[in-house]
């Protein structure tokens, strides 16, 4: 067991064998993400990535998912639904002030979603369940995704939200499948996402646990620095790409796309508003029926 990082609010850390395991910690929220929940988690990707008894990290979800997303019940403002925030808001940035102000926070949470990216031991995404929206902001920013054959994988939030703050699906699978997923929200079933190279592997719901724990095996008896050294040339081939310079850019233009006036993003807004969260997101989606990407080379 670790003897640094005590277990937080929101997330779970142990180290074994040169694996840190670092484990999102709210089942009952489908480990829906808040700010504080993010914070951590880049607090205790640091650490692992300090340890000399480190080599690889997984990263996984309690429960039934991965992570199904931010937290749009009230988490996500960094505070407990019900509760005023414990800070004057007229002195501060908030959500729903200018553009810049809505871009300046994007920003803030990208430096916590790319922490996996920036430290230098590979992290190992274990997904089953859902991963959605933030939840693919997290896994896509990881070196490697395992998931579960029947996981569920997509950003369905871009039917009347935004586009993805985080846009690292262009890298993974090329233009047209990243504007076949942007442009209608519809999800990845994990088989398929392997078959597009979103993934590196889909496996049987059972063989989960074996699979991301042989690679990080096989991962972790090489040395660290040698491991860094392999990380960082290719994310450095990533960045020649524009990767770093293309988050710039989602940010600003998911700011852009919140100032829409559109017809499904003003009934999501008034639905969350008089019905809440379960009544927006059911009328945001119904149209879409099963929101799942129908191929027809995917599934011969």
């Amino acid at each position: 067991m670790n003897k640094y990082l005590a277990t937080t609010n929101y997330l779970l850390f142990d180290v074994k064998e040169r694996v840190a395991r670092i484990t999102l910690n709210r089942p009952d929220k489908r480990n829906a993400l808040s700010p504080a929940m993010m914070a951590e988690l880049r607090d205790a990707l640091i650490e692992a990535d300090a340890r000399v008894d480190v080599n690889v990290i997984i990263l996984e979800g309690a429960g039934k998912d991965f992570c199904a997303g931010y937290d749009l019940a009230g988490a996500y403002a960094g505070f407990k639904e019900g509760e005023t925030p414990p800070w004057d808001e007229s002195k501060y940035r908030t959500q729903n002030g200018s553009f810049d102000d809505d871009c300046w926070n994007l920003e803030q949470t990208q430096k916590l979603n790319q922490a996996m990216f920036d430290i230098h031991k590979p992290v190992i995404a274990r997904v089953q369940g859902n991963c959605l929206a933030g939840g693919t902001d997290l896994a896509l920013m990881c070196d490697f995704i395992i998931c579960t054959e029947e996981a569920k994988i997509g950003f369905p939030a871009t039917r009347a939200n935004g586009t993805p703050p985080t846009q690292m699906w262009v890298y993974h699978v090329g233009p047209q499948w990243a504007k076949r997923i942007m442009m209608t929200g519809d999800n990845l079933w994990g088989r398929d996402a392997a078959r597009i190279g979103l993934v590196l592997d889909a496996v049987p719901a059972d063989k989960l646990d074996e699979a991301v724990n042989e690679l990080a095996r096989r991962i972790s008896f090489v040395d660290a620095e040698l491991l860094s050294a392999h990380k960082r040339i290719i994310n450095a081939a990533l960045e020649l790409q524009g990767a770093k310079t293309l988050q710039r850019f989602a940010a600003e233009m998911d700011s852009r796309a919140h100032l829409s006036k559109g017809p499904r993003r003003t009934q999501f807004k008034a639905d969350m508003a008089e019905h809440g969260l379960k009544t927006a997101l059911k009328n945001r989606d119904e149209p879409f029926g099963d929101g799942m990407v129908k191929a027809h080379w995917l599934h011969k």
